[in-house]
């Protein structure tokens, strides 16, 4: 419980100062960090680095040795490599979703996001070399590695396809890291409640938004939370889930399914301004928009 706490005190002063720091000189401008959301609004993407510089010192509080170090570097590289993605994209050469990038691997050409691809990829799964503890034979501390490097980049993908309605991400990375609490990694929920509470507010407000920086690297400290604590059946299941939940959002729109389930609108729309309900043409076109998620 200490821990926890002390790495959600952790996690919001870092991501706090970061933010006061990058409001003061945002680096190469702020017009290079505006976006336009859902409602064709200018929003800021200085909430990302922020938020992925306070996980990374959130997850270094949370504990000490292989386990926190392997934390912080899956989080810390999801983030680097999703921030590159945000900042060099060429919106008008703009390969859309995982299988387009992947696509375009087999190509031969390498996209902003082939390169986030193969980068958390590696991150992750160095990553999951350094955290995995070694339980058994070779054989099936290989196969340790590879599932938790697949569940952290998996995860970290994820979060990044929820980004897209305001505190969505957030909300979810919350609720998926509640449950490992009272696992041997509990403690770096605290990172996700002191960073989260601190983004939240601009967030909510449609002010900032995470960008691919910050909800990859929400997503793999989340992931890793899972893939260093949980058991190995528990870990199998999840790494399942999220493949299946990646796939799916290449066919199906995650809004139009949640704007669909009552009570996942209710948890969605929680906290956030209200709808235009004169705006349907802009509803509609939103909805569109999750079909070309990113990777």
């Amino acid at each position: 419980m200490r821990a926890g706490l002390g790495a959600a005190a952790v996690a919001a002063a870092v991501t706090a100062g970061v933010r006061r720091v990058l409001d003061t000189d945002p680096p190469g401008g702020a017009a290079r960090w505006t976006r336009t959301n859902h409602r064709g609004e200018p929003v800021s993407m200085l909430e990302g680095p922020a938020v992925a510089a306070g996980l990374v010192a959130g997850a270094l509080a949370a504990g000490s040795g292989r386990t926190a170090s392997a934390t912080a570097l899956a989080t810390a590289g999801a983030g680097a490599f999703g921030l590159v993605d945000d900042l060099a994209e060429d919106a008008s050469t703009r390969t859309k979703g995982l299988r387009g990038h992947l696509g375009a691997l087999a190509q031969g050409r390498l996209t902003t996001g082939g390169l986030k691809v193969l980068g958390i990829g590696t991150t992750s799964l160095v990553a999951a070399a350094v955290g995995t503890r070694r339980t058994g034979g070779a054989v099936g501390h290989v196969a340790d590695v590879a599932v938790n490097g697949a569940l952290v980049a998996g995860t970290a993908n994820l979060l990044n396809l929820l980004d897209l309605r305001p505190g969505r991400a957030l909300k979810a990375a919350a609720l998926l890291s509640a449950p490992a609490a009272c696992g041997a990694t509990g403690a770096t929920t605290g990172a996700v409640a002191g960073a989260g509470a601190v983004a939240a507010t601009g967030d909510l407000a449609e002010r900032d938004m995470l960008g691919d920086g910050g909800a990859n690297a929400l997503g793999a400290l989340v992931g890793s939370q899972w893939a260093f604590g949980a058991p190995r059946p528990v870990r199998v299941a999840a790494l399942a889930a999220v493949v299946g939940l990646t796939l799916a959002s290449e066919r199906v729109s995650f809004s139009a399914v949640i704007d669909a389930t009552p009570w996942l609108r209710r948890v969605d729309r929680l906290g956030r301004r209200p709808a235009e309900a004169a705006a349907p043409d802009l509803a509609d076109a939103a909805r569109a928009s999750d079909e070309d998620a990113r990777a």
